[in-house]
């Protein structure tokens, strides 16, 4: 009941339910935010203000617009940068499809010492990108390396591998598959474990070849796997940049120089930070248009 004083009605205040708490989720968004912005959302629009100005370290500063775009559209040492960035992305993910979903499809099958060799199978994982570019190097010499050496047990002639502008970048991919094959492989195996038996009970019943099994039902229920292995691979291989300037520093001349690669020149060797910026703008494009021709097959691989 209210209280009447002098005439005066004073209510009561009213009591918030048991079950009210304030809001407490900004001392949660907030430092994410702070963090996001610090990290990802600075960075990104800085690096998009310096690609409108011509700035060398050490140098002014002057805006130039478009002009550093403009110029890298005709600059011929980029666009070949994109050409040998897609030929060795194209490659690198190509082969280690294929020999990872063939290894899978070997070491899924029962057979003596088979824990023991998929072990060393994927051990080449193990090892950094730089120690395996190192060895590499040395394999490769052309008169001390021993891959000459093994070609010459076979018969076949001695390769300048990526001392030759034709070679330089099948040489690198080499390196690659030796490298990647077993992730490939890895994933594969998850997806084989996971199938059922009863297509292929049945398929044995209708007298179906192993090649038919594979082909029609192998392949279609582990194709959404080789999707996310084709995804993951391809974003490894457009970044890579450990293993081809280690083994060959885009060389020779510009034969394997990579947009990673010429980016890197481009920022810490010629100090040019304004189309270094523009570069990273542009291969950011890149990567933002293939990663949507990514995510729609993506979206078409699944089982049906």
């Amino acid at each position: 009941m209210a209280a009447q004083t002098d005439g005066i009605v004073n209510a009561e205040p009213a009591k918030r339910p048991p079950s009210y708490r304030p809001p407490r989720y900004l001392s949660f968004i907030v430092p994410g935010l702070i963090a996001t912005l610090a990290v990802i959302v600075f960075p990104w629009l800085f690096t998009v203000w310096m690609s409108f100005h011509e700035w060398k370290i050490g140098g002014s500063r002057h805006w130039v617009g478009v002009q550093n775009y403009v110029t890298l559209a005709g600059n011929q040492r980029f666009l070949e940068a994109i050409i040998h960035t897609f030929y060795f992305t194209a490659l690198a993910v190509i082969l280690p499809l294929v020999l990872g979903t063939f290894a899978a499809v070997v070491f899924h099958r029962n057979f003596p010492l088979r824990g023991v060799l998929r072990t060393v199978f994927i051990m080449p994982m193990m090892a950094t990108p730089v120690a395996i570019a190192l060895v590499w190097t040395m394999m490769f010499h052309p008169q001390l390396g021993v891959l000459n050496y093994l070609l010459s047990l076979v018969g076949l002639p001695p390769s300048e591998w990526v001392f030759a502008k034709h070679t330089v970048i099948p040489s690198l991919v080499l390196v690659e598959i030796w490298h990647w094959t077993p992730f490939v492989m890895i994933i594969v195996l998850g997806g084989l474990a996971a199938l059922p038996s009863e297509p292929y009970e049945s398929a044995l019943i209708d007298g179906a070849t192993p090649w038919q099994m594979f082909r029609h039902i192998t392949f279609p229920l582990v194709l959404p796997f080789l999707v996310v292995a084709g995804i993951i691979r391809t974003i490894d291989a457009l970044k890579a940049f450990e293993t081809i300037y280690v083994i060959s520093n885009g060389g020779p001349g510009t034969a394997s120089e990579t947009i990673n690669i010429y980016l890197y020149l481009q920022a810490f060797a010629y100090y040019n930070v304004g189309d270094a910026s523009a570069v990273v703008v542009v291969f950011f494009g890149i990567i933002v248009a293939l990663s949507l021709v990514l995510l729609y097959v993506r979206q078409r691989a699944k089982w049906t």
